[in-house]
């Protein structure tokens, strides 16, 4: 098969011809057709992701497939369902723990799926809507499911609540749908106009330039009615994270995932703590709750489709900032 590995040298991917991997006892091959991207891929790639990391590690995390082969205990009926595999094979329910968050492809130490084929446990797939493409599927382990886990995963968003969602890469992008389509009335953040009028035309209803306004966190809690909105999903880190909780009402909730803006600064604890705000870490989540995400019907905006022997094109968009949706590639028809 052919893999992109990490350049040890620092840097770059490199095209690689490699041995099929066997399926053992409970395990199942999976033919990859695609796989997206996610801003954690930049910074796996660029080694700032911390902690252990191998220099000659198969890049991303999300990708779908056919199950072509089954290795001992495993039903032979599998082989041909269409699925996507969890981003992290080991977590497929239940609480979170370090040894399944050891478990999350392409970071660390597990080769991800930036190939032709891998071997995954058998229990760490979803099965794929029928209707759906390789593409669409290969978009939800990460960002769909992260979405999701930020709003269902804690107090869970109820028809009628507000919530924040800052700028419109693919996790935003998948809370934005996620809220619209339970009733939720939502406010996107952007220091585009472009991609605010994109997101007024997925349904957002209320949308602030952060680049025009410095005190949004403020503005969006007025446009809520005063109080402050209900959930807030932060995307930025340190840098954005005080103005969401500007943002958030006494009591509600502030759903942390993203370190845009670096991974340390100062946060204003006794806004959270005179305002009882509850703040979530949320990383990522389940295979079972990416089955239940896919059983949504949301299908994922796609940015655009790169060939597999164009990788590295995928990546220039993504670092670019100026994609719309998921940056994905094909890797097989």
């Amino acid at each position: 098969m052919r893999a992109y590995r990490l350049d040890p040298a620092g840097g770059a991917i490199k095209l690689s011809d490699e041995a099929d991997p066997v399926p053992g006892a409970g395990e199942v091959l999976i033919d990859l057709k695609a796989a997206t991207l996610n801003y954690r891929d930049l910074i796996v790639r660029d080694g700032r992701y911390g902690g252990e990391q191998r220099a000659d590690l198969i890049p991303l995390s999300d990708g779908a497939g056919v199950i072509a082969a089954v290795g001992d205990r495993v039903a032979a009926d599998r082989i041909g369902q269409r699925v996507a595999i969890g981003f992290m094979p080991h977590w497929t329910e239940g609480p979170f723990s370090a040894a399944k968050q050891a478990s999350a492809l392409g970071g660390g130490v597990v080769d991800g799926v930036l190939a032709e084929r891998i071997v995954v446990p058998a229990s760490a797939v979803a099965v794929l809507p029928d209707d759906w493409s390789f593409v669409e599927g290969a978009a939800y382990p990460c960002a769909g499911v992260t979405a999701w886990a930020c709003l269902f995963g804690g107090g869970g968003i109820r028809p009628g609540d507000w919530v924040l969602v800052e700028g419109t890469g693919g996790v935003s992008t998948f809370a934005l749908q996620f809220a619209k389509r339970v009733g939720a009335r939502v406010i996107v953040t952007s220091s585009s106009d472009d991609k605010l009028g994109h997101a007024r035309a997925l349904g957002a209803d209320a949308t602030i330039n952060y680049r025009e306004t410095p005190d949004w966190g403020a503005v969006a809690a007025r446009i809520a009615g005063g109080a402050g909105v209900d959930h807030v999903v932060e995307v930025g880190g340190p840098g954005t994270l005080n103005q969401a909780l500007a943002a958030v009402r006494p009591g509600g909730e502030v759903a942390l995932v993203g370190v845009l803006t670096g991974f340390a600064g100062e946060v204003n604890t006794g806004a959270i703590l005179m305002n009882a705000i509850n703040l979530r870490g949320v990383y990522v989540g389940s295979v079972a709750d990416l089955s239940t995400a896919l059983a949504s019907g949301v299908r994922p905006v796609i940015d655009e489709v790169f060939a597999f022997d164009h990788a590295e094109a995928a990546f220039d968009r993504l670092r670019s900032g100026s994609h719309r949706g998921k940056v994905a590639i094909r890797i097989a028809d």
